[in-house]
């Protein structure tokens, strides 16, 4: 950790999400002065369950109002800002594709319009997603490939993505944006997520459920990792101008099959459990795989865990969160 955060008021959107907690809890580490937007109270989350909203100013309200996000700007002095709002999961997006815009796409401009009206704010780092390339055909996927989401989830994330390009165009506007796989790591709680939902079937004695047919080929990245990665592009981003517009994949670049990922995880608990394949998912990507070149030759980034490091990591805090719960 360098001086860069000490003191330095810094506003977190979505710090009760899996990523928001270890971001909050890196930021203290270094002693920055945090700020978090907290939509829904949420007990279970790393955010509360590891006390760290007593170490934060916490403002209650919704990413999509912008008077209020101009209003925390303004009032706290924010000088950076770590977006991480948004509606995460591909099937409620199927699903409910409204709440998804609303959250994702409305979020994102009244975020950057409200850091647009706030003169003190220097650095702003925006998640994006691999989704937002859509399902490309070139693999793996590096910065020129064309955002063409297709799907709600997809789309919300290349209508994001291209609107924080456009203000960092139009309006030099202090944002970078971030591209990243599939998260995993401890307080991960979207329990169909295949991370937490085969351990936790693994605890219950239960065989792991693969929604899809066990095939689909992703990126999986640990949180810690990604947490590192964006307060290292906001360091870099305050140096170097240059940054500002620009787009950065975040990845261990190991294709996995979700298949594979059940394997390892069921390998690293012990069991002789096997998965139930149901082949039941839809309107999602088949293949994706991202490049981090650009990641590694701009900012000097390398990931600090493998796959199986993260997972080892991984395993442990669900053993203990979900054995207190059963003796709770």
């Amino acid at each position: 950790m360098s001086g860069f955060w000490l003191d330095r008021p810094t506003l977190v959107t979505g710090a009760t999400g899996l990523v928001g907690g270890w971001v909050v809890r890196r930021l203290l580490r270094a002693q920055a002065d945090v700020v978090c937007l907290v939509r829904d109270w949420a007990p279970d989350s790393e955010f509360e369950r590891s006390g760290l909203s007593k170490q934060v100013k916490s403002v209650r309200g919704d990413v999509c109002d912008q008077a209020l996000l101009e209003r925390v700007c303004g009032e706290y002095e924010i000088d950076t800002v770590i977006h991480l709002a948004a509606q995460t999961l591909v099937p409620v997006a199927n699903r409910n594709p409204v709440a998804t815009f609303e959250s994702n796409v409305q979020g994102t401009w009244a975020l950057l319009e409200a850091c647009r009206r706030s003169p003190k704010v220097r650095q702003i780092v925006l998640a994006s997603s691999d989704k937002a390339y859509g399902d490309a055909e070139k693999l793996p996927y590096d910065e020129s490939t064309p955002l063409q989401g297709r799907h709600p989830y997809d789309v919300s994330k290349s209508c994001a993505d291209l609107i924080a390009q456009s203000y960092a165009t139009t309006y030099n506007l202090p944002v970078a944006i971030t591209r990243c796989g599939n998260f995993y790591g401890p307080g991960d709680l979207n329990w169909n997520r295949i991370v937490p939902g085969t351990i936790r079937s693994v605890m219950r004695g239960e065989r792991p459920v693969i929604r899809s047919d066990g095939t689909h080929i992703r990126d999986y990245f640990y949180v810690e990792d990604g947490a590192a990665a964006y307060l290292m592009l906001a360091e870099k981003l305050a140096a170097d101008p240059t940054l500002r517009g620009e787009a950065f994949n975040f990845s261990n670049e190991t294709q996995v099959t979700v298949l594979d990922l059940v394997r390892l995880l069921l390998d690293q608990m012990g069991t002789r459990l096997t998965p139930d394949v149901r082949n039941e998912a839809s309107h999602e990507i088949k293949h994706q795989s991202l490049s981090a070149a650009k990641a590694r030759a701009r900012l000097g980034w390398a990931p600090l865990f493998t796959l199986e490091e993260g997972l080892s990591r991984t395993v442990p805090w669900y053993r203990n969160f979900l054995g207190a719960r059963k003796a709770a």
